[in-house]
């Protein structure tokens, strides 16, 4: 029997002759990996830092499924006893490849699963929640949070000058100026999918579930104070506590938990669920995995800089969802690495899947490859390369008429006022003083809108972070007035 028709990360291909479209009628969907990929790899078969998530580094280890999940998922890693090798990469986001790790930053949280039916990647960071909801205001956020292009100085005004257009940053900018900014290490923090993605089991039906890895190490953070203190002695006080541990055989572990809603359950929220700016509070969370990091790169620059994430890197049974900034990151992602690592940087060592590639993606820079067949085509008599049937993505009802509009439930501001009460005294003081530091250097109207932002979201906040800031609590309360809830 022929192998089957893969795509580059080793996962079969269930329709290689008809474009995923919405509709009869309707047009292409950006989210038809094997499309796009093809069209990536043909536009750069004739032949730098990143841009985001520069400063990092990266582990091997082992994930062991420890839960019978078929009823919600057919990918076989997460059958339960399946062991499979793993590579984690952990990162700052904003900030550049020698920075200091004491920076506030989020951090990104990565893990590449070589599974038996290609490579799946979780490409997560530590917190929960995220910044925009639309993927075209990526780049926009990414620059607002760069340096002054200028003066390649760091600068709050220009921070603040976007994020007083972008009331749904709220809750992930309270975490940002909270203490969870400032991890003591890679090995005291959890990781989230924040987006939630689809598992479809092999009757096809399908489940909503957002991924969340847990410390078995604790949750440890730095106040300001110790920030000041530990960046003084180690700038690499992240990397350099990971890659001490894992040497001295203090293995640092996590469990994968779940949370699972049913496509019919969506519409139950006051806010929209598929809004990567949001948790799911009160949907209970089932364990499903444990991992376990035992060893170190053997060379940085091999594995840990060339290592290509991107959650466009999914198997069978587990599909994206329709998250608006996940669709935008299933491309962009992946073209990045392509961009950066370079048109086969997937048979790279540390990228390439333990399953067969067998495709007809050729030439490029770097292609160290032996193909012998001349047939570089498909379908083909002479060299049959089959679908996989079961490989097909599920079915998604759809409706409507293309539109460019915002989410129709927004609900900005409750979750982060339920964050901000549900902190310790200590922990709204230092998130207080943080927030209102940074605050004062924004331009006028610009503070008072974030403000107000905060005050929507909790009165005590707000009007704590006012004072810091040295804000006008009644010109504060009247722009918080005119905010939906």
């Amino acid at each position: 029997m022929s192998a089957p028709l893969t795509r580059d990360n080793g996962a079969p291909v269930g329709d290689n002759q008809h474009s995923q479209t919405a509709g009869p009628t309707g047009p292409t969907l950006l989210q038809d990996v094997q499309l796009i990929q093809k069209l990536q790899r043909f536009d750069r078969e004739r032949i730098p830092e990143r841009v985001v998530h520069a400063r990092g580094t990266g582990v091997h280890g082992e994930f062991v499924a420890t839960a019978d999940i078929r009823e919600l998922s057919r990918a076989q890693v997460f059958e339960k006893g399946t062991r499979t090798p793993v590579f984690v990469r952990f990162s700052s986001v904003v900030h550049g490849n020698h920075s200091p790790e004491t920076l506030r930053d989020p951090r990104g949280f990565a893990t590449k699963f070589y599974t038996t039916e290609g490579n799946w990647d979780l490409v997560g960071n530590n917190f929960p929640t995220f910044f925009i909801r639309d993927a075209i205001k990526f780049p926009d956020m990414v620059h607002a949070f760069k340096p002054d292009p200028r003066s390649n100085l760091d600068d709050d005004a220009r921070r603040f000058d976007f994020f007083s257009h972008v009331p749904e940053a709220t809750r992930t900018l309270t975490l940002l100026y909270s203490n969870q900014g400032t991890p003591a290490g890679y090995r005291f923090m959890d990781g989230n999918s924040v987006h939630a993605y689809k598992l479809v089991n092999s009757r096809g039906e399908v489940h909503y579930v957002k991924f969340h890895w847990k410390s078995l190490q604790g949750i440890r953070n730095l106040d300001p104070k110790e920030v000041v203190k530990v960046q003084g002695q180690d700038y690499s006080h992240m990397t350099d506590d990971l890659v001490k541990a894992v040497a001295r055989g203090d293995y640092p572990k996590w469990e994968l938990y779940i949370q699972v809603l049913k496509p019919e359950q969506l519409a139950g929220f006051d806010f929209d669920p598929l809004d990567a700016t949001k948790i799911w509070p009160d949907v209970p969370e089932r364990k499903i995995g444990e991992m376990v990091l035992n060893r170190n790169v053997g060379n940085f620059f091999q594995e840990t800089e060339q290592v290509a994430m991107a959650p466009s890197n999914l198997v069978p049974g587990i599909e994206p969802s329709e998250d608006r900034l996940l669709q935008g990151r299933i491309f962009s992602y992946a073209d990045t690495q392509l961009h950066r690592v370079g048109t086969n940087g997937l048979s790279l060592p540390v990228n390439r899947p333990r399953s067969a590639v067998n495709n007809v993606n050729q030439d490029g820079a770097m292609n160290t490859g032996h193909s012998t067949d001349g047939v570089n085509y498909e379908p083909s008599r002479l060299s049959p390369r089959p679908q996989d049937p079961a490989a097909r993505y599920s079915q998604s009802p759809l409706g409507g008429s293309t539109q460019q509009a915002g989410i129709e439930r927004e609900q900005n501001f409750k979750q982060a006022g339920e964050l901000y009460r549900s902190f310790s005294k200590k922990e709204r003081e230092d998130l207080v003083n943080s927030f209102g530091q940074s605050l004062s250097g924004a331009d006028d109207e610009s503070k008072h809108i974030m403000l107000s932002f905060l005050y929507k979201a909790d009165v005590d906040y707000g009007t704590r972070v006012t004072r810091v800031a040295g804000g006008d609590l009644k010109r504060v309360r009247q722009l918080a007035a005119k905010l939906k809830d």
